[in-house]
């Protein structure tokens, strides 16, 4: 059975806020909570509906592709999956919620909190050409890495981590909220249930540095402007244990000097002489491929638009290879000597003396003026 839309599960708008998908959220869940209709055998799988739909649009990364490319864009397996709803009870159904309200975090048990590492975005410009060939390229990125001085401790060389007196070394401390007793993330240890007295020097206890990495990207040919790559846990290292995020690469395409590019398309202005306008002729025009020729009929008019079909690109989810479509721009000569503007007046006496004949949409537009102004 397909997934639906997360926006219709949570009744918001796509340009929803996250205070409204929040409280949204909110009150689907206290309404099919399976604790509270324990005679609705559908709760449950409308409870773990709005909780899936909550956890991908309350985080803007997820939001972001899945707002792209539906459900297809986000990733389950990412940071254990959406949909695993648990049944620890009703406050648990909003320790989510409130945690977020109240500065904290999930996480249950008596036990430090297990953080997934957050996903980072680089932003990569490709070449035109690049991107309908494909091609590999390396980059560097700012990455957190184990302190080489403490090993990750925090604590300075000699010293170790305490147990933290604010939660006793569970990393959560409970608090009363009108009838609801929520759980939240220690704010003295953030969940790690110690603390550093004396911390590092080299990373102030913070147990990462920042460092830099290379890494080697595969861009696929027929990519566009705004896919993304996904590289599978090069993103920030997880807390207390918990898995890396994701690295995204976002694609921008580099402007290119003779094409634009619409999807498979490509377009292009042929600049072409009054002559070769007129008269006709084949011209040569430039491809990704290499050069090609094309036939001008006579009488060729600005404006007109051929195309060349296959001589476009062939993107990452086509199974064809789009059209090359130029766009004719006739050129005014510039620069005359003086022998051709007599040969221009003597030109334009000639198809003066037979206009409807020889400019026919210039003469149409004349006899509409004159109507215009007659009527």
């Amino acid at each position: 059975m397909a997934k639906r839309d997360y926006y219709e599960v949570l009744g918001v708008n796509r340009d929803a806020s996250d205070e409204e998908i929040k409280k949204a959220y909110r009150k689907l869940a206290m309404k099919f909570h399976p604790d509270r209709n324990p005679d609705n055998p559908k709760s449950e799988e409308q409870f773990k509906e709005a909780k899936e739909a909550y956890e991908i649009l309350s985080d803007k990364q997820k939001r972001g592709a899945y707002d792209q490319f539906g459900h297809a864009g986000v990733d389950p397996s990412a940071g254990g999956g959406p949909g695993g709803a648990g049944m620890g009870g009703f406050a648990d159904a909003f320790s989510d919620i409130f945690g977020d309200i109240f500065g904290g975090g999930g996480g249950r048990g008596g036990r430090a909190n297990v953080y997934r590492g957050a996903d980072l975005r680089y932003n990569l410009e490709v070449s035109l050409e690049e991107a309908a060939r494909g091609t590999e390229t390396r980059i560097r990125i700012p990455t957190m890495a184990e302190c080489e001085t403490c090993h990750g401790s925090g604590a300075k060389k000699g010293s170790e981590p305490k147990t933290c007196p604010t939660c006793a070394g569970h990393g959560q401390v409970r608090m009363q909220q009108g009838f609801f007793s929520i759980q939240q993330t220690c704010p003295k240890c953030h969940g790690t249930g110690r603390y550093v007295a004396d911390p590092c020097p080299s990373c102030h206890g913070a147990g990462r540095v920042k460092q830099h990495k290379t890494l080697s990207v595969k861009i696929p040919s027929g990519i566009d402007e705004g896919d993304r790559i996904r590289l599978a846990g090069e993103g920030e290292p997880g807390v207390n244990g918990g898995p890396p995020g994701d690295l995204y690469v976002q694609i921008h395409l580099k402007p290119h000097g003779v094409f634009q590019r619409d999807h498979d398309d490509l377009h292009c202005e042929m600049p072409i002489s009054f002559t070769t306008a007129a008269l006709g002729g084949e011209i040569e025009i430039p491809t990704l491929e290499g050069a090609a020729k094309l036939r001008i009929p006579t009488e060729t008019q600005s404006g007109k638009v051929f195309r060349l079909r296959g001589k476009g690109i062939k993107g990452v989810r086509s199974i064809g290879y789009g059209d090359l479509l130029c766009h004719v721009v006739v050129e005014t000569p510039v620069s005359l000597t003086d022998r051709q503007k007599e040969l221009l007046r003597e030109f334009d006496e000639i198809s003066r003396a037979n206009s409807a004949r020889h400019n026919p949409k210039a003469q149409g537009w004349m006899d509409k003026v004159r109507d215009f102004f007659a009527g």
